[in-house]
């Protein structure tokens, strides 16, 4: 099965240096739909999601795949855990808003969550 967040997987974050416009609304609005989970748009400027975990130690360990990841695609989420709550915020500081990289991002933390054991 195709889909746009299949797409959103197959793509590496680019650094940004800023330079670049953010995303507008409308670009926000297309790139959500891509998305699987229901994340907050906050300000127009940062997404957010919070993802619900079985315990402290799954919390951890989902978190411990984020930061590897984020290493990979050199693109750092802030991330706030709440013992069995995970939130995830997303935006690109080098222009104080949102960019592709956070939509591939947040694509692939989705993938995370969904397929692990």
């Amino acid at each position: 099965m195709y889909s746009m967040a299949t797409d959103l997987l197959k793509k590496k974050c680019v650094p940004c240096e800023g330079g670049v416009d953010p995303f507008t609304p409308e670009q926000i609005k297309e790139h959500m739909e891509y998305l699987t989970a229901p994340w907050d748009v906050i300000d127009n400027i940062k997404i957010r999601h919070e993802f619900k975990l079985e315990s402290f130690r799954s919390a951890i360990e989902f978190v411990n795949k984020i930061a590897d990841l984020a290493e990979d695609e050199g693109h750092h989420p802030d991330i706030h855990i709440y013992y069995k709550r995970v939130v995830i915020e997303l935006w690109t500081h080098a222009i104080k808003g949102l960019s592709l990289n956070d939509f591939i991002l947040a694509a692939k933390i989705e993938n995370i969550f969904n397929t692990r054991s």
